[in-house]
């Protein structure tokens, strides 16, 4: 159940005091016309006013017609009859109170507060209370998705602190531990690692490097490569906009590092910043932000959607479904909380996010191979011991929901690894260190990416670097004597790497 009460005004280019029949008639007939439809009332004018260059509407409606959608009709039917008769205009419209209420699915466990509205919640009923909105405020439609965010945000309240959705489908034999060092730990110890300068940031010398080239070597030859993936290459760069059609932007915003462009490329502009940093050789960071655009883009967080992004607005020939490409290029930023960690939690990292387009049936049989082509990996290769669960996507993570277990068309394939360091296999948490989507048409639709005659899906499985080789050196060690044969195919020695004094 729905109920809108607005009080709107009308500032007109003339006085209209001496019109009370006029407006008394333009009233009864916008009721019957416009606010009507058969014998229904879609939203009714409860009363009006006028006074010298003002109009005063109270509009009701229980949300077939929405007041402020009709506010706008009724300008355009007013400019045209004023206007005709008495060359009076419409300058513009202000909303002094609107008050909408609605039903929730929930009661809320806590506060609920939103942007541009007051809001009140009684039992299942809540209520927004707006007050001196613009014409403009109106035409974005921001107040049906306001609604919607209340709703929403009720709704997560009953997820928050909801363990997230974890089903095992598959699991390998146990492996017997050859070691228990954290992987992190012992290079750095041994000089093949160097934290960065800031927080989550590794320099990686030359004995880390050849660990982490061969994992993308053996993803590439291994895995992408027999299914016919090809290479492309992104910018590091991702604007907003399209963050804002993945979702990423309202679900992310606080992992994401930003870039900042400077305003001018004029050195005048800059004379004083770079005196400061001459004279007190640090950074003026005041200075610095007075020759800064505010953002309108950030690193990336994701390979997918800039992927996603080039497809935009694109008709793809039948011939070439499914699509099958990856990007290696771009390296990945995400905020992440706390202190230090090790190159399994990072800041920034490098990843291979392989993306495909196609058929429903096209993604099954993919996805299908794509397991094949890990098992091989995983099993022949790295000799793990790991597990694969369906979870709780990671789109539906961002917007804090648990999925269900559903028809396991659509959804997300975990990939975890056992960690000999952090305990025992029943009681120590597990490194997800791989995975697996195939996503519907979520992102399809947002990009209007269209086939000549098939409905599409998409979906993508991003293969971190820094993942498979903190899951592989945890079971295996850092001598290379002690890894599988079929890792030292394509890695049996490492670099000397460089001596200190």
């Amino acid at each position: 159940m729905m109920r809108f009460a607005l009080q709107a005004r009308f500032t007109l280019s003339g006085d209209v005091s001496g019109l009370t029949k006029e407006f008394e008639k333009f009233i009864a007939e916008t009721n019957e016309s416009i606010l009507k439809k058969g014998p229904e009332k879609l939203a009714v004018i409860e009363k009006y006013a006028i006074e010298k260059g003002t109009l005063s509407l109270f509009i009701t409606s229980e949300g077939t017609l929405r007041p402020h959608n009709a506010l706008l009709q009724i300008k355009n039917a007013l400019s045209k009859d004023l206007g005709k008769t008495h060359h009076v205009g419409v300058r513009g419209i202000t909303i002094e109170n609107y008050m909408i209420s609605f039903d929730l699915a929930h009661e809320p466990l806590k506060e609920v507060t939103i942007p541009f509205a007051e809001v009140k919640i009684q039992g299942k009923q809540a209520t927004m209370v707006l007050s001196d909105v613009s014409e403009e405020f109106l035409r974005r439609n921001y107040i049906d998705r306001m609604m919607n965010r209340v709703k929403e945000k009720v709704e997560n309240q009953y997820y928050e602190g909801k363990a997230e959705f974890w089903k095992l489908i598959w699991k390998s034999k146990e492996k017997p531990s050859i070691w228990t060092q954290d992987p992190t730990e012992q290079m750095e110890s041994l000089g093949w690692l160097k934290q960065g300068p800031t927080k989550g940031k590794w320099f990686y010398r030359p004995q880390a490097a050849a660990i982490l080239k061969t994992m993308e070597h053996i993803a590439i030859k291994e895995v992408l490569e027999p299914l016919g993936f090809q290479e492309v290459i992104e910018s590091h760069i991702k604007p907003f906009e399209i963050w804002l059609k993945t979702g990423h932007m309202e679900g992310m915003p606080y992992e994401f590092y930003y870039v900042a462009e400077p305003k001018t490329r004029d050195a005048k502009d800059w004379e004083r910043f770079i005196d400061l940093t001459k004279i007190t050789k640090e950074v003026p960071v005041e200075e610095l932000q007075k020759n800064l655009s505010a953002p309108t883009a950030g690193i990336c967080y994701a390979q997918c959607p800039m992927i996603y992004w080039s497809f935009k607005g694109k008709t793809i020939a039948e011939t070439s479904l499914p699509v099958s490409v990856y990007d290696k290029t771009a390296i990945s930023a995400r905020y992440e909380s706390g202190g230090r960690h090790g190159i399994e939690r990072v800041d920034e990292f490098h990843r291979i996010e392989p993306v495909y387009i196609g058929t429903r049936e096209q993604l099954l049989s993919l996805r299908e191979k794509l397991l094949e082509r890990y098992k091989h990996v995983f099993n022949d290769i790295f000799d793990l011991e790991w597990r694969m669960a369906w979870v709780t996507p990671w789109y539906m993570q961002q917007a804090g929901k648990i999925a269900d277990e559903g028809t396991q068309d659509t959804g997300t394939i975990d990939f975890e690894a056992y960690m000999p360091y952090r305990g025992t296999r029943q009681d120590s948490e597990w490194l997800e260190f791989q995975n697996l989507s195939i996503l519907g048409d979520k992102y399809i639709t947002a990009f209007n990416i269209k086939a000549q005659k098939s409905v599409l899906w998409s979906g993508c499985s991003g293969i971190g670097l820094e993942r498979w080789t903190t899951a592989f050196l945890a079971q295996k060690g850092l001598d290379p004597k002690s890894w599988p044969d079929g890792f030292k195919k394509y890695l049996q020695n490492l670099p000397e790497g460089i001596q200190f004094l």
